[in-house]
């Protein structure tokens, strides 16, 4: 979203603190708003020097520049899995906890590491974690 401010406005808010937290809040809604809807119209009024920040953004641009991060998350999953000598065969139930397990990528990536074995979404991951 700098970037896309930039090229609008030719302004660079990277270093100014007050508009970077503006971008990370709405960015966290963003975020969640994208776990259950395909595009977000992204709005934050007088983002830097009294310019607005209007753009659009869809599931798949979500997913495309957070690919790396997304990866990152399987690791993890193996560790676990080396730690106490398992297979992933041999899991019975996967169940997710925690903010980024909603997600709709980071639920197919771990359906698609365990062979297409759905995860259980009947527990609420707020309950689970706390």
């Amino acid at each position: 979203m700098v970037k896309k401010f930039k090229a609008k406005w030719n302004l660079d808010c990277s270093n100014d603190p007050k508009a970077l937290s503006k971008l990370r809040r709405k960015s966290e809604e963003v975020k969640k708003q994208l776990s259950s809807t395909f595009q977000v119209k992204v709005e934050i009024e007088a983002l830097f020097q009294g310019k607005d920040l209007s753009e659009t953004v869809t599931r798949a641009q979500f997913e495309q520049l957070n690919a790396d991060l997304f990866k990152k998350t399987l690791k993890p999953v193996q560790d676990v899995l080396t730690q106490a000598k398992l297979q992933k065969s041999q899991i019975d139930e996967i169940v997710l906890v925690g903010g980024s397990t909603r997600i709709p990528k980071i639920q197919e990536m771990i359906k698609d590491f365990f062979n297409g074995k759905e995860p259980n979404k009947g527990i609420n991951p707020d309950e689970a974690v706390a």
